[in-house]
């Protein structure tokens, strides 16, 4: 196998791996519509504050057989490369897979970082994959869809109309607004889920909300917020974000409530919110999907309140460099 390494940004990276990236993901994930191109833009760009590995296999006949992509915290020059590592169904158990985890280790180490933190549906294949390579498994994350049809709709409308005493929702597509940009970077600095290949938040500002902004429409995604803010402050105290693409499945972003103002149900009355939103404005769209951390029970717990069901689980596991 030949490794080369790509630039997860251009546009000819996408149209090379995307017809083995959709026929992946229809053997894994078969309840899904087939794989957009937006959906694999945003899965190998560059992230505001992280570098990206993106790295090919490539067959004897210049095919691409498989990738792997990582994020690198650019903050934690010492840290791990995080990210997933996929093989096409035509071209597995012929050492692809191998090659691409070696060749990740090998860019890792040269970078004196490490581990190599790699993401995978739950199966034993996966298992047995990564206990060949000595990789022991350090977490382990719920897929989740919401099918929005039927009674969902209704009682998501329901939940959403359930007003919090004491603060408004403010609801903006795109770009957040200037009145409320330096509030929402404030209230995104108290998140604390790390998210697979990103940055950690660290003190975002309002430029670091835009350079945000930017990423999502470049990788041809229409970002919907809905933020409570306290009638008495004026400060975003919570918000729910989903990215909008041009395929029937949205992806849930971040679901915040400071710590301050939990436990009176702005949770969930902010996620109802945007997801009614989307569903009213986008008549293609028929799912959405979220992924949590099984240890992350508030979460959990609130995606089974609006009506998300578990369909897969997907693991991480991490290989020495």
């Amino acid at each position: 196998m030949d490794i080369r390494s790509l630039d997860g940004d251009a546009p000819a990276t996408i149209a090379l791996l995307l017809p083995g990236f959709r026929e992946t993901m229809s053997l894994e994930l078969p309840g899904d519509p087939p794989v957009s191109a937006a959906l694999l833009a945003r899965l190998l760009q560059r992230r505001h504050g992280a570098d990206r590995i993106v790295l090919a296999a490539f067959d004897d006949e210049g095919r691409p057989a498989g990738c792997v992509k990582l994020g690198l915290d650019q903050g934690d020059p010492d840290g791990p490369g995080h990210g997933s590592l996929w093989v096409f169904p035509s071209f597995r158990r012929r050492g692809a897979g191998t090659a691409l985890a070696d060749a990740a280790r090998a860019e890792l180490h040269r970078r004196g970082r490490g581990p190599l933190l790699i993401d995978a549906p739950h199966t034993p294949a996966a298992e047995a994959f990564a206990a060949a390579r000595g990789a022991g498994r350090c977490g382990t994350n719920l897929r989740n869809r919401l099918v929005l049809r039927g009674p969902v709709r209704a009682a998501l409308s329901d939940l959403a109309g359930r007003a919090v005493a004491g603060y408004r929702l403010v609801h903006w597509q795109g770009r957040c607004p200037a009145e409320l940009v330096d509030s929402y970077a404030r209230a995104w600095q108290t998140l604390d889920a790390p998210v697979n290949g990103r940055a950690g938040v660290g003190r975002p500002t309002a430029e670091d909300v835009r350079f945000r902004e930017g990423e999502a429409a470049r990788a041809g995604h229409r970002p919907y917020v809905s933020a409570a803010v306290a009638e008495d402050s004026g400060e975003v105290c919570g918000y729910a974000t989903l990215l909008v693409r041009d395929s029937p499945m949205a992806d849930t972003g971040e679901t915040l409530v400071l710590t301050g103002r939990r436990r009176r149900g702005l949770g969930t009355w902010l996620k109802a919110d945007v997801l009614c939103r989307v569903a009213r404005d986008n008549e293609h769209l028929a799912l959405v999907q979220a992924f949590n951390d099984v240890r992350n029970t508030p979460i959990v717990a609130l995606n089974r309140r609006l009506g998300f069901c578990a369909d897969s689980s997907w693991s991480t596991y991490s290989l020495p460099c």
